[in-house]
């Protein structure tokens, strides 16, 4: 159990506590100990309170952008059954534009948010559903490999597409994507055979906005940063073995195979 200590300070302290039984399986007394979890318990509070403005934000943004924008539809479809003008399409990719935007920014913030529960998930059963999702066009997928980390098996699903999407963006529709484990640090990695990311742009493609895409909203590697970071992993970008770009993602906690009953 956890509870606060007010005092001068307030502290948090958390109690482990078991029964000790006799042979009879009386319970003859109780075995534990305490330890102050004061810094934990401040970032869990401090972690809170940002999800919970990281909450207002997406309320704010779906609820006052997406009621002007269903107006300005209703209206686009009406003048629509009395004109054919070209311009109407444009206004129409105008919307639908701003549409994608209000999309890509909810899920921005709200997958910033803490990962509070993991399980053991099969890295390739993740993989492989990821791949499905997404229009794969001639693009080809390479993983050989059983490993089980723990993760929020959805946001991790997420990673996963956004990064098959960005490799079929950039590195055209019959690029290879490979997924493999690094060898040196406990990680996995996502890399394809298309062109290279510029030593100088490594860094910056995963701010917020930023695309080589005219028709891109610059969202797509920044959302990949903020669930990684969620889990409390790495990502990184560098150049693949054969001249493509390669993310390698670090940090991630693995799972011993004979440990594992299930799997979800």
């Amino acid at each position: 159990m956890e509870y606060r200590i007010l005092g001068e300070t307030t502290k948090w302290v958390e109690s482990h506590a078991e029964p000790i039984v006799d042979e009879t399986g009386t319970v003859v007394r109780i075995a534990g100990f305490t330890h102050e979890i004061t810094e934990r318990k401040q970032r869990e509070i401090e972690l809170r309170e940002k999800n919970e403005r990281l909450e207002r934000f997406a309320s704010i943004v779906s609820h006052d952008l997406r009621n002007p924008l269903s107006v300005a539809d209703g209206y686009l479809d009406m003048e629509r059954e009395q004109s054919d003008s070209e311009n109407l399409e444009t206004v129409a990719d105008a919307l639908n534009r701003m549409h994608t935007l209000i999309d890509e920014m909810l899920t921005l913030a709200r997958e910033g948010q803490e990962v509070t529960e993991t399980k053991p998930v099969l890295l390739e059963t993740v993989v492989r559903s990821s791949w499905n999702n997404i229009d794969q066009q001639n693009a080809s997928l390479r993983i050989d490999t059983n490993v089980q980390i723990k993760a929020d098996r959805i946001r991790l699903g997420q990673v996963f597409e956004n990064l098959f999407r960005n490799a079929i963006e950039h590195g055209g529709e019959s690029v290879t994507i490979t997924v493999d484990m690094l060898d040196s640090e406990a990680g996995f990695y996502v890399e394809n055979d298309g062109e290279p990311i510029p030593d100088d742009k490594k860094e910056e493609i995963f701010e917020t906005g930023y695309t080589t895409n005219t028709e891109g909203t610059g969202f797509g590697l920044a959302i990949i940063k903020r669930i990684v970071e969620a889990h409390d992993w790495q990502i990184r970008a560098t150049d693949a073995h054969d001249g493509g770009a390669r993310f390698e993602i670090t940090g991630v906690d693995f799972v011993d195979q004979h440990t594992v009953t299930s799997q979800p």
